[in-house]
């Protein structure tokens, strides 16, 4: 293994022994040729499969929605960046001159198909062996897990709001970002949402558009009056 993996095989708690794999895994499709799609496609899949049979072990009273709604928690692009972040992905991304100029290295997206396309990777290089993906994506994901309850099964406002809207027929919420505040590594965006029907507009603010836009998408739910508490059925 060349030294410039070896931090992050310390990090990803496994040790590649065919580097082509890892890089290949880290390999933007900007670059041209071969790159990562295909591993992303396969390590997505057995992502889903790992991070499924351990919630259906560890939540045996648990119903077929709930499972579903802490699996898409726990495998959606947000929670997949940010473990690329704490393995520190974009030091060792390989993509092309356009995508790094415009800081591809710290797009989520990218950084979450990374993560995913370095599982698909350890599934070829052992075979197919499960176990040890399984073995190393419960690492990965030991904490999160272990923090998770079936609370957690409410669907987000940004969700809620769109199936309240479309029960009733109505016209899909407009989100706007009307101002970005702060440096690159720390902004503040700010965003309105607007909704038929209603006479106000909903406002809400956090670190990233995707944040700003549910408590936005919150705030909508109260104006209009709809009881924010889920069943869990």
């Amino acid at each position: 293994m060349a030294n410039q993996y070896k931090v992050l095989c310390n990090r990803l708690g496994y040790t590649f022994q065919d580097e082509a794999l890892l890089e290949l895994a880290l390999s933007h499709r900007s670059i041209g040729g071969k790159n990562n799609e295909r591993l992303e496609f396969l390590g997505d899949s057995i992502l889903n499969y790992v991070i499924g049979e351990d919630l259906y072990h560890r939540f045996s009273d648990a119903q077929e929605g709930q499972l579903s709604r802490l699996r898409a928690r726990m495998v959606k692009g947000a929670t997949l960046a940010e473990l690329g972040k704490e393995f520190g992905l974009s030091e060792y991304m390989k993509m092309g001159s356009g995508e790094l100029k415009s800081g591809g290295y710290r797009r989520e997206s990218i950084l979450a198909d990374a993560v995913e396309a370095i599982i698909g990777a350890i599934h070829l290089e052992n075979d197919g062996d499960m176990s040890v993906c399984k073995r190393v994506i419960l690492a990965w994901y030991q904490s999160r897990l272990q923090n998770l309850s079936v609370k957690d099964t409410l669907k987000d406002p940004k969700t809620r709001l769109q199936e309240f809207l479309q029960s009733r027929q109505m016209s899909l919420p407009q989100y706007e970002v009307v101002n970005v505040t702060g440096q690159a590594h720390q902004q503040t965006f700010f965003v309105e949402c607007r909704v038929e029907g209603l006479a106000e507009i909903a406002h809400g603010k956090g670190t990233s558009r995707r944040i700003a836009e549910q408590v936005a998408a919150g705030e909508a739910l109260i104006l209009l009056g709809v009881d924010t508490r889920e069943n869990d059925k």
